[in-house]
């Protein structure tokens, strides 16, 4: 919001915007309060479910999977993704693609992950979640499962270098990666994040791509 990823808030005003792998909302009710028109799309019925209790205000939500956006070519000016859909699916340019499809010429996709340096370090917020744990390399998903045996959550790794190539093979062009550092006023811990690794270790990769109106 305030590094203005998306382009300055008052030309946020009435852009046509595409909130992927939604889950309540959150993104898409700050954007319209700087009065945007948002679109929040999520594949899970139970998470748009959450976003209605907490109230649309003029948002529209949209079930659908990422992979397979039902938009019409170039009907939105922005689109963004606060670490969703991307890391939970195997297939990360289709999603990409389908971004760049429904994106105007000329229009602004940006979308955060964990970054993926910390793949290999355990998920731990002290000292212990210093060490190396895992390669960097290794590209096997992250899978818990049920009593049954069924998976319930799958999250895939991809390297700065597979990010990169991902962006580049949907056709869109890769503007800026963004790694913010730990702001210092924060002192909380949650989950695997703390001041102590946030010193250290970036938490997060902000994308900002672009669908450049003369590859149509």
């Amino acid at each position: 919001m305030e590094a203005e990823l998306l382009g300055p808030v008052e030309e946020l005003k009435d852009a046509r915007v595409l909130e992927i792998g939604a889950g309540a909302a959150q993104c898409s009710r700050w954007l319209r309060a700087q009065g945007a028109r948002p679109v929040a799309l999520d594949l899970s019925h139970r998470q748009l479910q959450h976003a209605l209790r907490i109230g649309r205000e003029d948002i529209g939500l949209v079930q659908a999977d990422a992979g397979a956006l039902p938009f019409a070519d170039a009907s939105f000016d922005l689109a963004c993704s606060a670490y969703g859909a991307l890391p939970f699916v195997a297939e990360p340019v289709r999603v990409l693609r389908e971004v760049r499809r429904v994106l105007r010429p000329g229009g602004r996709f940006v979308f955060s992950a964990t970054h993926p340096v910390r793949w290999a370090f355990p998920d731990e917020p002290g000292p212990e979640g210093l060490t190396v744990s895992a390669s960097y390399f290794d590209r096997t998903p992250y899978v818990e499962q049920d009593e049954e045996g069924r998976a319930v959550y799958v999250e895939h790794h991809r390297t700065l270098g597979d990010r990169v190539r991902d962006v580049v093979g949907a056709g869109l062009r890769l503007v800026d990666v963004v790694e913010p550092e730990w702001p210092r006023w924060n002192t909380q811990e949650w989950g695997g994040w703390s001041p102590l690794r946030g010193a250290l270790l970036p938490g997060t990769a902000i994308f900002v791509c672009v669908r450049d109106p003369e590859r149509g």
